[in-house]
């Protein structure tokens, strides 16, 4: 069975800054979940905090993208990234493209001799922006860095895509090949908007889309988790992924 995480923003907002992110991984450990997703637009950016997270990261979410908006590449979040996810021992850094267009494509000899030293994976999700979240954006990326002599990995998010009216089955159909990690959200249609929302309540084809992708790659939980008793609706949410 493929490692089940939580990515600890599932937690909300709310609870995430009441209690702290590390209050969260006692959670997740104690509902069952292999690991945690530590997400930086979550952390305090405090020396103690970091150091009390250490060893508890299977990911780093960093909120920034790897190339600014002027196409360059965004050394400085890229550093800011590796920098996080080697202080809390996580062995992935997971970021967007950000502002990757056609004019990146030079920089991408450079990003290669920066990661080449690095112990810590970087992984590109698909988010929820045109430019870094459409399966045209992701192939001219994952293409173009080929061509560089990168070989980056992917994060599914399979409710993204739905966002940007493109098709979760279809993505997972031309990206499989990379996918070395998945968000797994379900999603429902409101009046004006989509909303994240647990599996078992999704209005998409979820179960095909986890079928078109790798079985034996980690799984993250990242819709909302909520409940009274939270450690028992986190378990049986972990329960769910781990078997589905």
């Amino acid at each position: 069975m493929p490692p089940v995480l939580i990515s600890l923003s599932s937690f909300g907002a709310a609870e995430v800054g009441r209690h702290g992110q590390l209050w969260c991984t006692e959670l997740a450990n104690k509902a069952g979940a292999d690991g945690s997703e530590v997400r930086g637009e979550m952390l305090r950016h405090t020396a103690d905090e970091l150091t009390a997270l250490r060893g508890r990261a299977a990911v780093y979410s960093s909120p920034d993208g790897l190339f600014a908006p002027d196409a360059s590449l965004d050394t400085d979040a890229l550093n800011r990234g590796l920098r996080t996810a080697h202080l809390l021992l996580a062995p992935q850094l997971k970021m967007s493209i950000g502002g990757f267009a056609h004019g990146s494509h030079a920089s991408l000899s450079g990003l290669k001799q920066q990661l080449a030293a690095q112990s810590v994976e970087l992984l590109i999700e698909n988010d929820q922006t045109v430019g870094a979240g459409t399966v045209t954006a992701l192939q001219g990326f994952f293409s173009a860095q080929h061509d560089a002599g990168l070989d980056l990995g992917m994060t599914f998010d399979m409710g993204n895509w739905h966002w940007l009216g493109e098709c979760p089955l279809q993505a997972a159909q031309l990206f499989a090949s990379r996918v070395r990690y998945i968000h797994c959200k379900g999603v429902q249609r409101q009046a004006t908007k989509w909303l994240a929302v647990p599996m078992t309540d999704s209005a998409a084809p979820w179960r095909a889309v986890l079928r078109a992708l790798p079985g034996d790659v980690p799984r993250a939980i990242e819709f909302p988790l909520i409940g009274d008793d939270l450690v028992a609706v986190t378990r049986a949410h972990v329960a769910h992924i781990r078997s589905a």
